[in-house]
């Protein structure tokens, strides 16, 4: 999401919600930098929206030390901003039935995860971080719009509006991916859903995906299918995501045209009936590499 140019305080605000800390980029690179570049500089990080976990190696042997990195960028898979330690809620990796802990460490542009992997099978990993609060001014409220590919009808309440309703959000950040642990290839526990309140679910083993397959996945809210949901889809290197809609049962199917990492994105926005806030909102992200 760009920011406007001309708020450097509103800015600072906005940036938090991309789990970035804004106080650190400002204050190492402004000693080097002229104001108005520093202007443009928080409105580029501001659209560093994606939060995103990673395996730093795709498939191990068992009895693997493995790492993985969270971090919040703008162009997938680059670490960009290290999120803080204190805003995960929890950290775990199912593998073999047993549900582990996963060890964290601040790094220079994420948070690392370590986790060992002492059995063959699929390891499935994830991170899910506490709720926020920001505020949004109503240019960016239209940024951010575009960027999840917002329903008409949401747009449309927006409208209804005038822009003079103020837009207060609580948002919540998931993140998942997967490991392959030695020959793995008839265990399916990377189709059971993890629980989190908004998940994507592989119907296709992300292990072992080559470039050509059709991707099918399903999207879960609180452990329902959720229809007509947009989730969207980049490759690495890529700055722009493909977006389709989930059918009556929660579920799109991706054709993978290229080998590489891939991530895949969605963001479940609803009014809320909380004080303090008009809006919720759930972030899930899904990783995989396609060979």
């Amino acid at each position: 999401m760009n920011g406007e140019s001309g708020n450097p305080t509103r800015r600072l605000s906005f940036l938090d919600r991309f789990g970035c800390d804004e106080r650190v980029i400002i204050v190492k690179r402004a000693r080097s930098l002229t104001v108005l570049t520093i202007i443009l500089l928080v409105a580029l990080v501001a659209s560093a929206h994606d939060t995103w976990l990673l395996a730093r190696r795709a498939s191990v042997p068992p009895g693997t030390l493995a790492w993985l990195d969270l971090t919040s960028g703008m162009t997938f898979p680059a670490l960009d901003y290290a999120i803080k330690p204190e805003r995960v809620s929890l950290a775990r990796c199912r593998l073999n039935g047993k549900t582990l802990e996963l060890a964290r460490s601040s790094a220079p542009k994420s948070l690392a995860f370590r986790v060992s992997l002492p059995d063959a099978g699929i390891a499935t990993l994830w991170v899910e971080l506490n709720p926020k609060s920001l505020e949004l001014t109503p240019k960016q409220v239209e940024e951010y719009f575009d960027e999840i590919n917002a329903t008409a009808q949401l747009r449309q309440s927006w409208k209804d509006a005038g822009g003079k309703k103020r837009w207060r959000e609580l948002y919540t950040k998931h993140a998942k991916t997967f490991m392959q642990v030695g020959e793995a290839r008839a265990d399916r526990s990377w189709a059971d859903p993890v629980g989190m309140a908004l998940e994507i679910v592989p119907e296709k083993n992300p292990t072992t995906l080559r470039a050509g397959d059709d991707f099918p996945v399903r999207v879960l809210r609180d452990g329902v299918p959720l229809p007509n949901f947009s989730l969207g889809i980049v490759r690495e290197g890529n700055s722009s995501s493909e977006f389709q809609k989930t059918d009556a049962e929660g579920r799109v199917t991706f054709r993978l045209a290229r080998p590489g990492k891939w991530l895949m994105r969605g963001t479940e926005l609803r009014a809320s009936n909380k004080p303090e806030t008009e809006w919720e909102s759930d972030f899930t992200t899904l990783t995989f590499v396609v060979q």
